[in-house]
């Protein structure tokens, strides 16, 4: 049993008074009901201030008219893009071609200078980051069948700017994983793809993949495409497939 007592009303604890404060606090008032005289004065006053927002646009300048079919880009020359100009002030006769379109500049120069030309983009226009490197196949063209193309980026004003060397089926180009770290991977894939071989790369092979190996040489032999086999004697992936 437990001995507690049961709390009688008398027991129960008195309230705190309220302060000062609460006690002398006002009752809210109940808000009154307009009267018609303030009701029409309201009114007024809203469509006044309607009308004159309408005659402040009436009065403003009207906007241009949206583009019924919006232009699209067109190639231009970039001759006179600085880092153009300056590679070509540098390096007499280095930029065999320029080409802008939708703002992006990309210079085309000779596959044999290569690596002096990264290498002034990085020292002297603080083009440091390597984006992309790939390569892009036209298997007709009489002029050399790749184009080689590097994507750079400068941090100090966000531009990019991008390279173009053209080389010839079996011609090799040189490395430029010495100027940017990046270029290891991406030149490794080029040669895996295109079977394009950039010398003095430190480790060039082919990226170990063997199912998406066999579905590229499949669709390689669908498309007619045919090269010839780069890889080391005994250490090759295709020696036991063929290509």
């Amino acid at each position: 049993m437990s001995d507690d007592k049961p709390i009688t009303q008398s027991e129960t604890p008195e309230p705190e008074d309220a302060s000062p404060e609460q006690a002398a606090a006002p009752e809210t008032e109940e808000k009154q009901p307009l009267s018609d005289e303030e009701k029409t004065a309201k009114i007024a006053e809203a469509k006044a201030k309607a009308a004159a927002n309408k005659k402040a646009a009436e009065d403003a300048e009207p906007k241009p008219p949206w583009e019924e079919k919006p232009a699209p880009p067109v190639h231009e020359e970039a001759a006179d893009d600085p880092d153009a100009v300056a590679l070509e002030t540098e390096m007499p006769g280095i930029v065999l071609a320029t080409d802008r379109y939708a703002g992006e500049v990309t210079l085309t120069v000779p596959a044999g200078r290569i690596v002096e030309v990264c290498e002034f983009l990085k020292r002297d226009r603080a083009f440091t980051f390597l984006v992309d490197l790939t390569a892009v196949d036209w298997p007709e063209r009489e002029e050399g069948r790749f184009d080689v193309i590097y994507w750079m980026h400068r941090f100090d004003d966000s531009k990019r700017l991008r390279l173009l060397a053209v080389v010839a089926d079996e011609q090799p180009i040189a490395s430029v994983a010495q100027t940017w770290k990046t270029a290891n991977w991406m030149e490794r894939e080029v040669y895996d793809l295109f079977g394009v071989v950039f010398e003095g790369h430190p480790g060039l092979e082919r990226i170990p993949s063997p199912r998406a190996a066999d579905r590229l040489r499949a669709g390689r032999h669908r498309a007619g495409w045919r090269r010839r086999c780069r890889c080391p004697r005994g250490e090759s992936p295709c020696a036991a497939g063929g290509r």
